[in-house]
């Protein structure tokens, strides 16, 4: 549209408005999450608590609804970037108007200090400390599930929050069939990895030569130092504050320096994409990324299909022996192998690529069973444990290794899970339609040069926005709705067949 309509551009000003609010909440979690101190942990739920009753009131105004029916009164063609903004905000604002101001200032509150009581449990694997706080997460859950609404499952309500339009209903055979592939090739792809020792790459790697490192290949790979940064935290993560301000978090081990390096190559995933959304669109849908299936496509694809790949390793051994002069002793190949042997292990974050989709299904069945009160609170750790021991044969014997590992339940992010396995089915079958679509790419990936698969993510991923939802997005660009046959092909050409990639 050449002009906009009075009632477009009044939306427009109030929704950067609610988006300028949440970047400051943004700025104020990332703090949270990496330099805030322990002692000031009370005060920073209420900074939430206040932001998010601001925003949520200023969103869910009956101004708001009103200036919305006009909009959509007009006619705007569903494919232009107001049509999509519109659409995509009525979807917002009719959930949000459901949800009570009490109860988004008492959710805020909440998480943030159970944030702070999960980073303190998981350090101690001290389940019982971080139990009450997640029995409050998960009741208040249970009541936005109520208050959104559903027709199927309450878990629903709370998935749409994160992959619009997906259902658990779905998902559960989507799933239960991806299983049954990952168990048939688990057993071949660990003979064929059961040569390489499971310490071969432990060894002394400083953390500052790792910082290096890990900026050096994110750099390389396209991520903009001068619109971002990395900070270490408990659990990696990816965070936008503003327009022109994405923050890439790691951790850090000092014997294994593929635990950072994997992390930030996943998270300036997240940040490729953030950073290749349209910036004159920020704080609008048109600007926002479409779901989190798609956002974790991004990181899964750079991780793993680059990453983990053997021409990644080719390029890359002779610059990382200049920072980890240890790797010397060991050839590329030996080094591909290590990063790609299959092995079940506990932590999600360091889970080998053929397992890992089983880690999610777990996480994702006690989420189920949470919401919709088949399972207690208190029982969640004994039967994370009995679920991952019949599925992985490993006994967890400390809480931090099992249900404590991840963040996601003390931010109140239960529906977010099943998101990391779309976004490994969407990786695969974006990966796909990239090489068809450039036939250099596999030289370009040998030879370091990421900017052929980089500037295709960007006009056929990034530059959409929210333009389409998930599912449309993906039939788009890879002609296929989201399923399993492009990752398992993917897994068994590259851990069965012999070959790798």
């Amino acid at each position: 549209m050449t002009t906009q309509p009075a009632c477009y551009r009044k939306l427009l000003k109030r929704m950067r408005e609610v988006s300028l609010l949440n970047s400051i909440a943004g700025v104020i979690e990332w703090d949270q999450n990496t330099y805030m101190p322990a002692a000031a942990a009370a005060y920073r739920a209420e900074q939430f608590a206040c932001l998010g009753e601001r925003s949520h009131r200023l969103f869910t105004a009956r101004a708001v609804g009103g200036l919305l029916t006009e909009c959509e009164q007009l006619g705007l063609a569903p494919d232009s970037v107001e049509g999509a903004n519109v659409r995509e905000w009525r979807h917002h604002y009719d959930r949000a108007t459901k949800l009570p101001a009490s109860f988004v200032v008492k959710f805020e509150r909440t998480k943030s200090l159970a944030y702070e009581v999960w980073r303190e449990a998981r350090g101690q694997s001290k389940f019982e400390l971080f139990q009450p706080h997640l029995s409050k997460i998960v009741d208040l859950v249970r009541q936005k599930a109520d208050y959104l609404g559903y027709e199927a499952s309450p878990y629903d309500a709370l998935l749409d929050g994160y992959e619009p339009g997906a259902r658990a209903e779905r998902i559960v055979p989507l799933f239960a069939e991806l299983r049954a592939g990952i168990v048939a090739l688990l057993g071949p792809a660990r003979e064929q990895s059961a040569a390489t020792p499971a310490d071969l790459l432990r060894g002394e790697y400083p953390i500052a030569a790792q910082q290096v490192f890990n900026q050096r290949v994110a750099a390389a790979i396209g991520f903009d130092f001068q619109a971002g940064r990395i900070d270490t935290t408990t659990h990696p993560f990816c965070n936008t504050l503003g327009a022109g301000d994405c923050r890439l978090t790691t951790r850090y081990d000092e014997k294994d320096f593929t635990d950072s390096l994997y992390s930030i190559l996943h998270e300036a995933g997240h940040g490729l994409y953030e950073q290749g959304l349209p910036a004159e669109h920020f704080g609008t849908p048109a600007g926002t990324a479409v779901s989190m299936g798609i956002h974790e496509s991004q990181s899964r694809l750079w991780e793993n299909h680059v990453g983990r790949s053997r021409t990644f390793w080719e390029y890359w051994h002779p610059i990382a022996c200049e920072y980890f002069p240890g790797l010397k002793s060991l050839t590329p190949d030996q080094v591909y192998r290590a990063v790609n042997r299959v092995h079940p292990s506990f932590i999600r974050t360091e889970a080998d690529q053929v397992t890992y989709d089983l880690h999610i299904m777990l996480r994702f069945e006690v989420e189920v069973k949470l919401v919709n009160r088949q399972l207690e609170v208190a029982d969640v750790p004994a039967y994370w444990n009995e679920q991952f021991e019949q599925m992985m044969g490993l006994k967890v014997t400390k809480d931090a290794d099992g249900c404590l590992q991840d963040v996601h339940w003390s931010t109140g992010g239960i529906g977010y899970f099943p998101t990391y396995t779309l976004g490994n089915l969407n990786a695969a079958q974006l990966m796909q339609s990239a090489r068809r679509g450039n036939p250099s790419l596999d030289g370009d990936l040998s030879a370091g040069r990421y900017e052929t698969l980089l500037a295709w993510l960007r006009q056929q991923v990034h530059r959409e926005g929210s333009c389409h939802r998930p599912r449309e997005l993906m039939e788009k660009v890879t002609g296929e709705r989201t399923g399993i046959r492009a990752h398992l092909d993917y897994l068994r050409e590259k851990f069965v067949g012999g070959q790798g990639t």
